[in-house]
């Protein structure tokens, strides 16, 4: 029996830390968030058992994130807009400067670091009215059917930028992000349906704006190469030929990779098992829903190779699937007490309920504590992911007088269970600020975000050193 067999495949995959969402089909999310009713008591059955499921996935009972899949043209958006973030990422920083401010995108982490774990790349996108998304008077459906020149005017300024591998940017940042916003209104106009009322859509329109991040996850490698060629441009002897540069950066990679492992046993020491192999610590998310790609992963063909001016040659790179089969995205789950990484198909797209979501909802919807995990033993392998951030206008205000005390409290409730249920996240609570420590009644979501940012990062947060 097929439904016997996905149960037991389930239930293993349960039992073994993984977590396999909660599948919603591109045409059912149109369906359910069309007004068009179905001419059939079956239709409106069935959709009303997904709009169920939806809820349930999303609610207090579930894990807080749904999969969204078959979506039109998933695999080619991100095909073409994923590669670049290692390329952005591992780019000479002055062209990378350019790059950027040509196809306004800034970044939010501080990239002179060499040490960073991520390097993300964003950008405000813009709509109005639903579907009119704008960006410059920019609009997309999130399918392929349209002539994109309609909705990108400046598209034949990057086509005479020749001979490079960033001239489509901007334009494919912005189709994968507009794609990404439709899939989040229109859930969230479902969940409005089944909670009542307008208030998670209408918070996203009134906003105007989301914020799309293209991030890439360093790999050691990666970092090893940044280190090798700031300490080679900085260098005197910067004119050594490229083969005994190369031969130096082997050298530096065998040393460093070769006692990764002692390294690793002596970090993990210092730091109690909490802070070790995660590319992304825990957090809440503080918006309405995050929308994110499955993640890609790269391995180099030839890491050592090198160009003429002594650059390495970050093209040289090839997608391969998961080592684990799983994302390496976690979350953790209060109801069960326990860590999941969340499996998804690699054309999906991952949908998270965020912290405004729950408080909005009154409860209904539940924010997902998650973290990134890092492969072990696997230091050339690097991570890349495009993700959107929906979030109310920041002068929504916050009301917790119909907002379930009970619940309220469970957000602090929840972290420190983790504490007491899983010694590999020992003292959880210490390192994930309470939401009642961060949210008053009557705050702004301006207010509620600078707190969160604070508390997670600020000069005395809770995150500041990690």
């Amino acid at each position: 029996d097929i439904r016997l067999f996905r149960t037991q495949k389930r239930e293993m995959e349960e039992e073994a830390g993984i977590l396999k969402p909660y599948e919603l089909r591109f045409s059912d999310l149109m369906r359910l968030s069309s007004d068009k009713v179905p001419s059939s008591l079956e239709g409106i059955e069935r959709l009303e058992s997904i709009t169920r499921a939806v809820m349930e996935n999303l609610g207090p009972t579930g894990p807080g994130l749904l999969a969204i899949t078959g979506v039109p043209n998933a695999s080619n958006l991100r095909q073409t807009l994923l590669p670049l973030a290692r390329k952005l990422a591992l780019h000479d920083t002055d062209d990378r400067k350019r790059v950027l401010k040509e196809h306004s995108l800034g970044s939010d982490v501080p990239l002179k670091n060499l040490d960073r774990t991520v390097s993300s790349f964003a950008m405000q996108l813009k709509y109005v009215q639903g579907v009119d998304r704008t960006d410059s008077e920019a609009s997309h459906e999130g399918d392929d059917s349209h002539n994109k020149e309609q909705y990108y005017p400046d598209v034949e300024m990057l086509r005479e930028l020749q001979d490079s591998e960033f001239d489509n940017l901007r334009n494919s940042f912005k189709e994968v992000g507009f794609c990404m916003m439709e899939l989040g209104l229109c859930l969230a106009r479902i969940c409005d349906r089944a909670i009542g009322g307008q208030e998670l859509e209408q918070s996203l329109l009134e906003s105007c704006t989301s914020k799309g991040r293209l991030i890439h996850y360093h790999s050691t490698l990666d970092n090893l190469i940044l280190k090798e060629v700031a300490k080679r441009k900085g260098s005197t002897k910067g004119r050594a030929s490229n083969k005994s540069q190369q031969l130096n950066v082997s050298r530096v990679m065998e040393e460093s990779i070769g006692n990764k492992q002692t390294q690793r046993s002596g970090n993990e020491a210092r730091s109690c098992g909490i802070h070790s192999n995660l590319w992304q610590q825990w957090h809440y998310d503080y918006g309405i829903f995050t929308v994110l790609t499955a993640p890609m992963f790269i391995l180099p063909c030839h890491p050592l190779t090198t160009r003429v001016n002594g650059c390495f040659c970050i093209s040289c790179e090839q997608e391969c699937p998961s080592p684990s089969g799983h994302s390496y995205l976690q979350i953790f789950d209060p109801n069960k007490s326990r860590v999941f990484t969340v499996k998804t198909s690699p054309e999906s797209f991952i949908v998270q309920v965020g912290e405004s979501a729950d408080i909005l909802s009154k409860g209904k919807l539940r924010a997902t504590l998650h973290s990134v995990c890092r492969p072990e033993n696997l230091e050339k392998l690097s991570r890349e992911t495009f993700v959107v951030f929906l979030q109310p206008a920041w002068n929504k205000t916050f009301s917790l007088s119909d907002y379930p005390v009970q619940h309220f409290l469970s957000c602090t409730e929840d972290t420190r269970s983790a504490e007491q249920e899983l010694n590999k996240l020992n003292q959880l609570h210490k390192i994930v600020p309470p939401l009642s420590s961060r949210l008053k009644d009557g705050m702004t979501f301006a207010e509620f975000s600078r707190e969160t940012t604070k508390q997670y990062y600020g000069g005395s947060g809770l995150q500041s050193n990690r």
